[in-house]
């Protein structure tokens, strides 16, 4: 089974984080999230995170190489995934190649076509949870959020959930809700709770 390329998505997504983070208020950082015991700052380290995590693994190097929660100096998050989308530009959407690389991540070895919609959803329900911890979840690219609802449901069964799963159980949510309410539901974030 060949996936669809996934750059396209992938590059949305990254537009979207690198707004939201662009256009945080710098006293907002100490805000919880719906990450649970994450406040915006962590948020934002993880974020600076997964985009260098982004980049290596696309080159070939292992998810391992590169820690997912960073200590990044304060004021600098704009900066530091700037850098990291040049090095992610250069990767994936200069070089096609990476669509069939195998490369290794925390959820297996696969085609890189694979990989970049796994990174879609995790910069999707990022880009939600910074949105809701800030009141900011006006906005945010609901074709996005179908298309990573669509792909969630697929590879992602309701059930198993925790443990090495990172997500908990679906939480019920209206067919006619919003689009993020129905992915991050799905993903086991509660669209309803205290963030929003």
């Amino acid at each position: 089974m060949t996936a669809p390329d996934p750059r396209p998505l992938l590059t949305r997504a990254l537009d979207q984080v690198a707004e939201l983070v662009a256009t945080t208020p710098p006293d907002a950082v100490e805000r919880p999230t719906p990450c649970d015991g994450w406040d915006v700052r962590t948020l934002l380290d993880h974020l600076v995170g997964v985009h260098r995590r982004i980049a290596h693994v696309g080159a070939g190097g292992h998810f391992a190489d590169v820690p997912s929660d960073p200590e990044v100096a304060p004021g600098t998050h704009v900066a530091e995934l700037a850098a990291a989308r040049a090095d992610i530009d250069r990767v994936w959407i200069q070089d096609e190649a990476v669509l069939d690389r195998v490369l290794t991540v925390p959820w297996g070895t696969m085609p890189g076509r694979f990989v970049g919609f796994g990174y879609v959803q995790e910069l999707t329900v990022h880009a939600w949870d910074l949105g809701a911890a800030t009141g900011r979840l006006e906005g945010l690219d609901d074709e996005l959020a179908l298309g990573v609802e669509d792909n969630a449901r697929r590879v992602l069964p309701a059930e198993p959930r925790g443990g090495p799963i990172p997500f908990g159980p679906p939480v019920e949510v209206a067919a006619d809700a919003p689009p993020y309410a129905r992915l991050v539901g799905w993903l086991g974030r509660d669209p309803r709770g205290a963030f929003v």
